[in-house]
């Protein structure tokens, strides 16, 4: 992205956030009671899960060190996209951070909290929705603009008329490529798990009397759940950027040296990249290496 792209995306997402995050100390200070007005109502709720009461039912510490901890693993997975999508595509990009920002609201909550403040209703005394928030209703706009961006502007990431078709295209680099990521990747949650076992068994022996094995199985079994989940998601992330990035690598390669084949051969056409590809130049180039076969030739451009 440009500059300016980073600006209005990121600003977009603080904005939201800060925009919900006031929002909620306003509900808690301000709101008192079941009331309505017209078809709009307000009431206090705190929401042990996610949207819409999701997750309630899961164990605290699961529930609330797994979201938490997902809402951070979604920032990693906003600026690989924001980096690895077409520098046209606006309005997936607005769409994701929309979301972002409804998300990171809620995250904010669950941490400072240990819940979500829910306080907006829609019906009568009667009937009504279930309690909802600001960033909850961002995250269904951010939802819609992706699904309406990914429609509407879908030439922008399946063109219609590819020539590059294959995703494997220099296997061995890109395998190995991949790999090294991985290994990588591996690496830090290798490190990271270890460091947060120790922490967490170091400190319940520390501050737990009593039958320490069974507080142990309590806190421990749900970490391992929560952090085998998001070490997973983690490595498939990976797997998908080395992909992408191994492609935007090895692809403008490909392409050229087909030109060059095609070139030797007889067969004059240009050389068109991608416009995320690596390797701008070798456009430059091909149009230089077409104009000297085509003086050689005697041809005219």
């Amino acid at each position: 992205m440009t500059k300016r792209q980073w600006y209005i995306n990121l600003g977009l997402v603080v904005g939201l956030w800060a925009v919900d995050f006031f929002s909620k100390i306003a509900a808690r200070t301000y709101i008192h009671g079941f009331k309505f007005y017209g078809p709009l109502g307000f009431i206090v709720h705190y929401n042990p899960g996610a949207m819409l009461g999701t997750f309630s039912t899961l164990p605290p510490v699961l529930r609330i060190v797994s979201l938490s901890t997902g809402g951070a693993f979604l920032c990693f997975i906003y600026l690989a996209l924001q980096h690895l999508i077409p520098q046209n595509a606006m309005r997936l990009r607005v769409g994701m951070s929309i979301l972002l920002g409804g998300i990171l609201g809620n995250v904010t909550d669950r941490i400072l909290r240990g819940s979500v403040t829910d306080f907006i209703l829609f019906g009568n005394m009667q009937h009504t929705t279930p309690a909802f928030n600001f960033a909850d209703s961002v995250q269904w706009i951010g939802y819609a603009l992706i699904v309406y961006s990914l429609i509407k502007d879908g030439q922008l990431f399946w063109p219609e008329y590819n020539i590059r078709r294959r995703i494997w295209v220099n296997p061995t680099f890109q395998i190995r490529f991949i790999t090294m990521l991985l290994a990588m990747g591996l690496g830090f949650v290798a490190i990271s798990g270890v460091f947060f076992y120790t922490y967490l068994k170091v400190s319940i022996d520390s501050l737990v009397v009593g039958v320490i094995p069974a507080v142990e199985h309590r806190f421990v079994v749900p970490f391992f759940i929560t952090f085998s989940i998001i070490s997973c998601g983690f490595l498939l992330v990976l797997f998908m950027v080395g992909r992408i990035v191994s492609h935007r690598t090895a692809g403008p390669l490909y392409a050229f040296e087909k030109f060059l084949t095609d070139l030797l051969e007889g067969k004059d056409r240009e050389l068109k990249l991608r416009e995320a590809d690596d390797f701008q130049h070798l456009e430059d180039l091909a149009k230089k290496l077409r104009q000297h076969f085509q003086t050689r030739n005697g041809q005219t451009l």
